[in-house]
């Protein structure tokens, strides 16, 4: 019995059997691929995954398997890269086979490959080109945007000032300063600070990007396969992208209805112009989806990253008050007290570009990246990585790389100084990723952070309520993104 008969022919599988092999994931070519601990069906490696610590547990993994291995999210196979050298190698020396967007479940359902940030192929070259050269041309790393960034500034600091040393949550007055940055790129123009419309779309940001980052969501990103078609949390996050995406639709209805081709006034009249210009091409990436998506990565991104960076920041500076005053030592020094800090003072103020460098190494705001996905079959260290095999840059694990960091698990602004107090370059310091697929606002990110922290500190003390030591540090949430704890500060006149 069970011999293979006469023709040489075995029975067809049981249909029970055949649909447990298809929930096995698949491995390739197993003697090519990184080493990883062996999946089980349908769950991947759910078990030494946790959903709630998922970083934690593939810097574990790492231990036992090296600094590039396998592991599967469900039926996902994705390799795994730990460390600068690793992730520098693949990132930047193969940037071209590592450039594609690998998936994320939680919000496929409302880009669905579509946007800069979650297109591959010619789709995101075309938009990235064109996003990039439509920001430059409204400033991005410019003068015109440092004057745009220098009033916000002053707005921002009027309204932390209006709190009149009381106690107060800083998160939205933040969101609405960074927010207005990008916003004047994309929509036009500013908000105001109690503009119910704006303020109900910061709160939606935040709460979806919290969302993305809690521990359903990690284990919605491991087992998508069987709970996309469940009710759960998973559901909230395209609703509030949704409503976002309906905000934006709006802009473009009123652009394109009072759109002048001589005079664009935004990144959305911009595309819209494109869109007029390639309506003929057929395989132009130039449509309403593109262009919602793309400004809704822009917009989200503009906001979330940098606001949130702000908020570790002020945390970091009044758990250090020895820092913060220092700073404010060297903002007195080099600019004084009675013109607002520029660009170019940055170069002449080594501590406190550190001390920023710092806080972006410490908030380790995205920690695996956004999912890399090789796009050919790939040779890398000896293993052969079949082409759309997702890959996972953890930029926690480079950012914290003890290779690279004098002091890789504290807080210290010495990480980016050398012996005489000069500020020195980092190739390690990788908070916008690297290669192809790095962040398409670093320039202005950068211009922001230096611009409003500077603002602020050099009229204004960070004041906590408890002492320094009793601060909290633990992420809020700890996934896609590590969300800044909730905590309520003082603003001190100096």
């Amino acid at each position: 019995m069970g011999e293979a008969s006469g023709t040489g022919t075995f029975p067809a599988p049981r249909p029970s059997c055949a649909l447990l092999l298809r929930l096995v994931p698949r491995r390739g070519a197993p003697a090519r691929l990184p080493p990883g601990p062996p999946p089980l069906p349908l769950l991947g490696n759910l078990l030494q995954i946790s959903p709630s610590r998922t970083l934690q547990s593939l810097l574990k993994l790492s231990r036992t398997y090296g600094p590039v291995f396998t592991v599967y999210l469900g039926t996902r196979r994705v390799v795994v890269l730990r460390g600068h050298a690793a992730v520098r190698e693949a990132l930047v020396e193969k940037a071209e086979a590592f450039a594609g967007r690998g998936r994320m479940p939680t919000v496929e359902e409302t880009f669905q490959g579509h946007g800069v940030v979650f297109s591959n192929g010619e789709r995101w070259r075309q938009l990235r080109r064109f996003s990039l050269t439509v920001l430059r041309d409204f400033g991005m790393g410019r003068k015109s945007i440092e004057g745009r960034i220098q009033e916000e500034a002053q707005i921002l600091l009027q309204e932390l000032r209006s709190t009149q040393e009381e106690p107060f949550d800083p998160t939205y007055l933040l969101s609405c300063a960074v927010s207005n940055i990008i916003c004047s790129i994309v929509f036009g123009n500013r908000f105001d600070y109690r503009d119910e419309e704006f303020l109900e779309l910061l709160q939606m940001m935040n709460e979806s990007f919290r969302e993305i980052s809690t521990p359903w969501s990690q284990f919605y990103e491991m087992g998508e396969t069987f709970l996309k078609y469940l009710p759960g949390p998973h559901t909230k996050i395209p609703r509030l992208l949704g409503r976002m995406r309906s905000f934006i639709a709006r802009r473009v209805r009123r652009n394109a209805e009072t759109l002048e081709p001589e005079h664009p006034r935004d990144f959305i009249d911009c595309f819209l112009l494109q869109m007029e210009k390639e309506k003929a091409n057929p395989s132009s990436e130039f449509n309403l989806e593109n262009l919602e998506l793309t400004t809704l990565n822009l917009f989200f991104a503009g906001t979330e990253t940098v606001s949130s960076t702000l908020r570790y920041g002020f945390l970091m500076l009044m758990k250090h008050p020895a820092v913060q005053e220092k700073v404010y030592e060297e903002i007195e020094r080099v600019i004084g007290r009675d013109r607002p800090p520029n660009v170019e003072d940055r170069s002449r103020m080594p501590y406190t570009d550190a001390v920023i460098h710092e806080i972006q190494r410490c908030s380790d705001l995205i920690p695996m990246n956004v999912p890399h996905v090789v796009t050919r079959d790939t040779l890398f260290r000896g293993y052969l990585i079949p082409k759309d095999t997702e890959v996972y840059p953890l930029l926690s694990s480079v950012l914290h790389d003890p290779t690279a960091y004098k002091h890789p698990d504290t807080f210290d602004p010495a990480n980016f100084l050398d012996e005489s107090g000069r500020f020195k370059r980092n190739e390690a310091f990788v908070p916008f990723s690297s290669g192809k697929r790095v962040c398409l606002g670093e320039a202005l990110a950068r211009m922001e952070l230096f611009l409003f922290l500077t603002t602020i500190l050099q009229s204004l003390r960070l004041q906590p309520l408890v002492p320094p030591a009793q601060l909290p540090t633990a992420p809020l949430e700890s996934g896609f993104a590590n969300i800044p704890p909730i905590y309520r500060l003082r603003m001190v006149a100096r």
